[in-house]
């Protein structure tokens, strides 16, 4: 990859990490703080919250009616994604030791504080821990994945896709045959290795 490039990449991820901060910061400051697992609101603001919630019935009669017909199917998927969690995680803590790469920390991906807001009944808050566990699952899968890849294959695609993992910005350019076998052994310590190996081979466990 092209020296400049990678500068410009680092400083990307450097300024979108301290703007995440910032952002967070801001927000705890004006509404919230966070102490340990919990979120804290101001005694005021807790009350309007509690003004605002929305009683089991009322919400029963207000909700769309496609949202209760396709219920059944959207909380269906919650089998295949414990099957995917399991699976997943038993990959990462059977195989990342033997690849000499740091294991993903689940607890950064999947998070669940929503049910703190008072102004969410308790329907509400169980539609809300099932997206976080969903989308932080997907997040803490997209991970795993993504250090796989840059241990075997650290090489971006020819075409252009919509969606990429964190780490696929930093990959070889398609093509850039130089030095590929070195390259590739500098992305495997830099994963967690505590020094190079010796040529390996790319198959999975």
């Amino acid at each position: 990859m092209n020296e400049r490039i990678r500068q410009l990449l680092d400083q990307m991820a450097i300024l979108e990490a301290e703007l995440g901060t910032a952002m967070q910061e801001q927000e705890a400051s004006m509404l919230y703080q966070i102490r340990g697992k919990r979120v804290e609101f101001e005694e005021s603001i807790r009350k309007t919250h509690r003004r605002l919630k929305n009683g089991f019935f009322r919400w029963l009669v207000t909700n769309r009616p496609q949202n209760l017909i396709t219920g059944p199917i959207i909380y269906s998927m919650i089998i295949p994604m414990l099957i995917l969690d399991v699976f997943v995680s038993f990959y990462q803590f059977s195989c990342f030791p033997v690849y000499r790469i740091a294991k993903v920390v689940r607890g950064d991906y999947i998070v669940f504080d929503r049910q703190q807001l008072e102004y969410l009944n308790f329907i509400e808050k169980f539609h809300c821990t099932y997206c976080a566990y969903g989308n932080g699952l997907m997040a803490y899968v997209s991970e795993i994945v993504g250090r796989t890849e840059e241990y075997f294959c650290p090489i971006k695609h020819a075409r252009k896709i919509r969606a990429t993992h964190s780490r696929y910005a930093n990959f070889l350019a398609y093509g850039e045959a130089d030095d590929y076998e070195k390259k590739l052994e500098r992305y495997r310590v830099a994963l967690g290795g505590k020094k190079p190996r010796s040529k390996e081979g790319r198959d999975g466990c």
